[in-house]
């Protein structure tokens, strides 16, 4: 949505932002601007109804979930899934709205996923006023990030089925990422829970009971979706421990069967080499039966050695 949509006096219908700011009548008003258009951005500063420290908290580089009564108005940031950046660290896009009676302002860096539902509510005639909009911001952008969140844990439970038989690399790297991404949704999950559960509480005219309930769930959603990170951060921390333990056992029992092995063949290349020098006087050297008389030397010599190891219980796992 570009510009302004007024809803609740006549049709609903689309706006420029030059025309919404001047609209004085009883209607609802939604004002919405991009955070990298020049002439967007030019529109905001030339707005005297909205606070400076409202403004600054819409133009903010970085912001992360907020929610802040400024006199009978309120800032509210909220984030969610939506066109990340790939060079860009934060897994999850913001919203920026300064929310008042009859009138909304927002403000997006990047595309939220959850803006188009929104749009749609609207202009289908659904949200009715400031209440309506900010609940349906924080219900569509919980139930879109609700799926991403379970799918970590579902991939953890894979992870932890395929412990012992899965590629020990892969899964370290599968392990790894998945802890990544818990942390950077847990960065700005929890604040989104406080910021809700600090909006629901807000004593203003413009938040209806219903508003409060809608805001309370997905309040409640995002607090559910904090602990299922922290869990699968847990999770994945005592898995990635695991597997350090598990290559560390498949390590030590290789290093053994090595050293087994060259113990073995240690007293057989001392025979092989003693037997093998080029000086006069090695005994039966002449002999037909010389040979395989070695051989089986050796063989009596390996099948002792073997044994012993078997003794100490040195070739059990």
């Amino acid at each position: 949505m570009d510009g302004a949509l007024l809803i609740g006096d006549g049709p609903i219908r689309r706006l420029g932002l030059d025309e919404g700011s001047q609209y004085q009548g009883p209607g609802f008003l939604w004002l919405h601007l991009h955070g990298r258009d020049e002439h967007d951005l030019s529109f905001l500063k030339q707005q005297r109804d909205i606070p400076d420290i409202a403004a600054g908290a819409l133009i903010a580089t970085e912001t992360r979930p907020r929610c802040d009564r400024i006199e009978e108005g309120a800032i509210v940031n909220l984030r969610g899934p939506g066109d990340v950046d790939p060079a860009d660290s934060d897994r999850l896009v913001s919203i920026r709205l300064w929310v008042r009676r009859n009138r909304v302002t927002s403000l997006s860096r990047r595309t939220l996923s959850a803006f188009a539902d929104v749009t749609r509510l609207a202009e289908s005639g659904k949200i009715l006023d400031p209440g309506d909009l900010v609940a349906a911001f924080a219900r569509e952008i919980s139930r879109e990030l609700d799926p991403q969140v379970a799918k970590l844990g579902d991939t953890l439970d894979d992870c932890e089925s395929e412990l012992e038989s899965a590629n020990i690399y892969r899964l370290r790297m599968t392990i790894a990422e998945i802890r990544s991404n818990a942390i950077s949704f847990r960065r700005f999950v929890a604040p989104d829970r406080d910021a809700l559960t600090t909006l629901a509480a807000m004593e203003v005219d413009w938040l209806e009971e219903q508003d409060r309930l809608h805001i309370r769930e997905a309040s409640d959603r995002f607090a559910r979706m904090t602990e299922e990170l922290e869990a699968v951060r847990e999770r994945a921390a005592l898995l990635h421990e695991q597997l350090t333990d598990l290559r560390s056992e498949q390590i030590d029992q290789r290093s053994l069967l090595i050293s087994i092995v060259a113990f073995i063949f240690l007293p057989l290349t001392f025979i092989t080499g003693l037997l093998g020098m080029n000086v006069e006087g090695i005994p039966y050297a002449e002999e037909s039966w010389a040979f395989w008389g070695v051989v089986g030397f050796c063989v009596l010599v390996g099948l002792a050695v073997m044994a012993w190891f078997a003794r100490r219980h040195w070739l059990r796992r």
